[in-house]
């Protein structure tokens, strides 16, 4: 706790204070939400219980724990609540939380690594000596192992198992507890109470061999048992750590210092916070980008695969975009900074990525409440067998209760779930899609049709010149485009900027820009030129130009056009690859949309359409019955993206986390959607698989126990082996 501000109390707390860890989505005089990391947690039912806490707590709007990623949503009000209440109220019942800033949460589960590491080796080495001891008992043939020896290899057992039970198991026993004591039954219940009554009754058979507990030790089942089910557990932790680890890459890649540039010239160095938007920064070679901006001057190659998931570097001239956290590879810059602090794409990613992991989806609350209706039948089964056995052959009867307890434990059941979407999340965060609801991986399996809008989704932001002509013959239509792209490098206008591409505005003067008509100026020879609306530069403008440069005498008509993304016609084959409607409902004018339309063979297309028509559109489709997945730009399209069944938002655009989309596309690449999709359905297939397998193995494990076929150790490694099953089939979806 000693990384947190001394003495942040209630009325302490203000925004600044809380701001690396929490945001006011409901402005500053409403709830506040807070991100923490909490340690100590180890199955589904932890959430249940410190979220019911929590909840008793005045000022507690709510709070959500997802158990995959081992992170705390608080909705609250800091103006009730101190923040050292909140962490008490956490610490009384078992829990430690760290507000989920990067240095204080790095070293907490660097703790949690560390402990969970020693106690799987203090399990594992003592197994191995437990077993060593007790191999002679089963090897040795009748009248072969003498009496004494026997009996002082089972109190080496005895011995070398205490440390197991007090430091190794402490986490089963203290999870138990902490479930019991809030009247909940999670997996540590029937995990802790197998280990305790295989530990008192093997002991009770080393003190008094010929007592009502029998002859019979399992401190070599018992060993193992703990040391296989921790083994489990560790490569949860660490599937989880992945996850918190990725996060931070992102929230720590802005550069700690930035160079700003003065309007005299000069330049100093301060921190990205105190940025403001319409100042200049410079960013060197080697250097990462302190904000979000526009290239004013410079060109050269931009690594964005920490934000976007693309590993090639990107090529960057002057009008492109840059994002806040991405690497200058041998470039200089001069940029133009748009938006800073909480509005760049940095921590907008962080801020979806810690909406996402902080959701408990529908399902695993049924999951959840499915394996303690489990748990407790599994203890009646348990109790039922045991009393069942001590009429037959007391001397099996706690053996037998042992092992329903041990298998039939329902790790795998509650793991099966989280593991799969968290790991699809992460993958698709590695393609530069971010869900903002891990539900969406279900609800993307149904969708039938995909919808896409075209400005700014299938066409890129920049326009591009499709054709160029001249109506005076004997003109020279390529030295009067040089002499346009020259002077559009002079005006900010887009259409400008698309015309110069990357050229310079040399040999002019008197240059004056006319708002809503373009920009005019003199050569060298003192003849005024001008480039922009057609009808202001020639009396008789040609209605196929978009476009005009020219003088009293000479004109140029040019038409620009949207540039499809790289990716967009590869995007549409691969989505009507896997059977899928794909339909372009676009509020721009229909030549515009058909040509779009054409260039991708996209048969179904509207133009024309108001953001109502497009949502009646959506409506009507969904009517009759189609499952309709919209991807747009989240700027005009919030009311079509809330109609949808699942809704994909750009990434561009100053706000990114779009209220109305389940997943923001901050890589701009199409062919992540289609991906996305198939994933959806890997998912899918997997969490079946997963829930397939917990299913079935008690079925068939559960008779074998009962029946007094499955001993104790077999039960352990049986329930150990089914976890580890869940965790290691969910991280097949790695690959995609």
């Amino acid at each position: 706790m000693s990384a947190l501000p001394q003495g942040l109390h209630a009325a302490e707390a203000d925004a600044q204070a809380l701001a690396p860890f929490t945001t006011w989505p409901d402005g500053p005089d409403g709830a506040a939400l807070s991100q923490f990391q909490v340690a100590g947690m180890h199955c589904a039912a932890c959430s249940g219980l410190i979220e019911s806490a929590l909840a008793k707590l005045p000022g507690v709007v709510g709070a959500s724990v997802n158990a995959a990623s081992a992170r705390l949503a608080l909705r609250w009000r800091p103006s009730r609540l101190p923040l050292a209440d909140v962490l008490a109220a956490l610490e009384a019942i078992g829990y430690r939380a760290t507000p989920d800033v990067a240095a204080p949460a790095r070293e907490l589960r660097r703790q949690e690594r560390r402990q969970a590491l020693w106690r799987v080796f203090v399990a594992g080495f003592l197994m191995m000596q437990v077993m060593m001891l007790a191999t002679p008992a089963y090897v040795a043939t009748a009248g072969e192992l003498a009496p004494d020896l026997d009996r002082l290899l089972r109190w080496g057992c005895w011995v070398l198992t205490l440390p197991v039970m007090v430091f190794s198991a402490g986490p089963f026993f203290r999870g138990a507890w902490t479930q019991l004591r809030a009247r909940r039954l999670g997996m540590d219940v029937p995990v802790a109470l197998g280990i305790a009554v295989t530990f008192v009754a093997s002991t009770g058979a080393l003190f008094d061999p010929t007592g009502p507990l029998g002859h019979e030790v399992y401190f070599d089942s018992l060993t193992m048992f703990v040391a296989l089910l921790l083994l489990a557990r560790w490569f949860e932790l660490g599937a989880r750590h992945r996850a918190a680890d990725a996060l931070e890459a992102v929230a720590g890649s802005l550069p700690t210092a930035c160079e700003r540039l003065r309007d005299d010239g000069s330049s100093e160095r301060v921190a990205p916070e105190v940025l403001r938007v319409g100042d200049r920064i410079r960013v060197a070679a080697g250097e990462a980008f302190a904000a979000d901006g526009r290239v004013l001057t410079g060109q050269g190659w931009v690594n964005e695969a920490l934000l976007t998931g693309e590993s090639a570097p990107v090529a960057k001239a002057v009008g492109d975009g840059v994002v806040a956290g991405s690497l200058s590879v041998d470039g200089s810059f001069v940029v133009a900074v748009q938006r800073v602090g909480a509005d760049t794409t940095a921590q907008g990613i962080v801020r979806l990525m810690q909406q996402a992991q902080s959701q408990r989806p529908f399902a695993h609350g049924v999951l959840d409440r499915v394996a303690a209706g489990f748990t407790a039948v599994v203890l009646l089964l348990a109790v039922a067998a045991g009393v069942g056995w001590w009429w037959v052959d007391p001397s099996r009867a706690v053996a037998v209760a042992v092992a329903v307890l041990i298998v039939t434990c329902p790790c795998a059941l509650t793991l099966a779930a989280p593991a799969a979407w968290l790991t699809a999340s992460g993958t698709l965060a590695r393609r530069g899609l971010l869900l903002a609801d891990l539900s969406a991986l279900d609800r993307l399996c149904a969708v039938d049709t995909v919808v896409f809008d075209k400005t700014g989704t299938l066409s890129e932001e920049r326009l591009m010149l499709r054709r160029w002509w001249t109506g005076n013959a004997g003109a020279d239509a390529q030295a009067l485009l040089e002499r346009a792209r020259s002077l559009a490098a002079l005006s900010r206008h887009p259409h400008a900027q698309a015309l110069a591409d990357g050229r310079g505005g040399e040999g002019w003067t008197d240059v004056r820009e006319v708002a809503g008509r373009g920009v005019q100026a003199c050569d060298a020879q003192g003849r005024q030129w001008r480039l922009g609306a057609p009808g202001w530069v020639s009396d008789t403008p040609d209605p196929a130009a978009r476009l005009a440069f020219g003088d009293e005498h000479e004109v140029l008509w040019l038409d620009l056009a949207e540039a499809p993304r790289p990716d967009a016609a590869e995007a549409v084959a691969a989505l009507r690859a896997q059977g899928l409607r794909v339909r372009l409902l676009s509020g721009d004018q229909p030549d515009a949309v058909a040509r779009m339309a054409a260039a991708l063979d996209i048969a179904h297309w509207c133009g024309g359409a108001t953001p109502a028509s497009k949502l009646a559109a959506v409506q009507e489709w969904q009517a009759d019955g189609e499952r309709v997945l919209m991807v747009g730009d989240g700027i005009n399209d919030a009311p079509v993206l809330a109609a949808a069944d699942v809704r994909i938002a750009m990434g561009q655009g100053a706000m990114l986390a779009r209220s109305a989309a389940d997943a923001l596309l901050v890589s701009n690449r199409l062919m992540a959607v289609p991906q996305a999709l198939a994933l959806a359905h890997k998912t899918r297939r997997v969490l079946r698989q997963n829930l397939a397998w917990a299913a079935l193995y008690n079925l068939a494990c559960v008779p074998l126990a009962l029946a007094g076929w499955l001993p104790p150790l077999a039960a352990g490694i049986g329930m150990a082996s089914s976890s580890l099953f869940v965790v290691l089939n969910a991280q097949r979806l790695h690959r995609g």
